[in-house]
């Protein structure tokens, strides 16, 4: 078990340069999100105090979050489930249709099988719902290991974890090959061009296998 696999994202802490990811990746994200306040999201690596899930609150019906590990004082935050695990264990126990948008935010670069988690995400979602996907760039992938490895504003856990980076023609055809019509997708480049954020809207379609 690596490191990554016994910890959650920000069990101990994330710096300010974490922080402004994080605040960029909000707004990408509530800009996607399908309309209303009554939506029913998942976050698959939500991260120990699930920050980008709480901070969705006003427009949640409810919340699903999965990782290693949660802060203690979330298990019985109104409004919210948390299942603690990998996310391979925990999607086999949740209802296939039943969520308006699933996040995988700067998760699938730790997956060794990305394709099997994809899939699985879009059969979690209702007709219409939409899979966010942020990942770091293979541009970003100097800037990041410079800020982890040379001046320590990132985890170093979190950089020598990484086990792959994307650009649009490495994330497009994992969207389709896992079910999603090409012309439910869209791939934007943010962050300066260091992350890439994956916006595929779900149709009714067979099960993913």
């Amino acid at each position: 078990m690596s490191r990554r696999a016994a910890e959650s994202y920000g069990q101990h802490g994330v710096t300010w340069v974490d922080r402004f990811g994080v605040w960029l990746s909000q707004r990408a994200i509530r800009r996607w999100l399908p309309g209303g306040r009554d939506l029913e999201i998942l976050e698959l690596g939500c991260g120990f105090r699930a920050t980008q899930l709480l901070a969705l609150r006003d427009r949640l019906k409810h919340g699903t979050g999965v990782d290693f590990r949660i802060a203690p004082e979330l298990r019985e935050a109104e409004g919210f489930t948390f299942h603690e695990g990998t996310i391979e264990e925990t999607l086999p126990g949740l209802a296939p249709g039943s969520f308006d948008a699933v996040l995988l935010i700067s998760v699938l670069e730790h997956l060794w099988e990305p394709l099997a988690v994809i899939g699985a995400a879009r059969g979690l979602l209702r007709p219409g719902g939409v899979l966010l996907i942020n990942v770091p760039t293979w541009r970003g992938k100097f800037f990041l290991e410079f800020s982890a490895f040379s001046l320590g504003l990132s985890p170093k856990v979190e950089m020598d974890d990484h086990k792959m980076y994307y650009d649009k023609r490495d994330l497009w055809p994992l969207l389709v090959r896992a079910g999603f019509r090409p012309s439910k997708i869209r791939l934007d480049y943010h962050k300066f061009g260091l992350n890439l954020l994956a916006i595929a809207h779900a149709e009714p379609a067979a099960p993913f296998t």
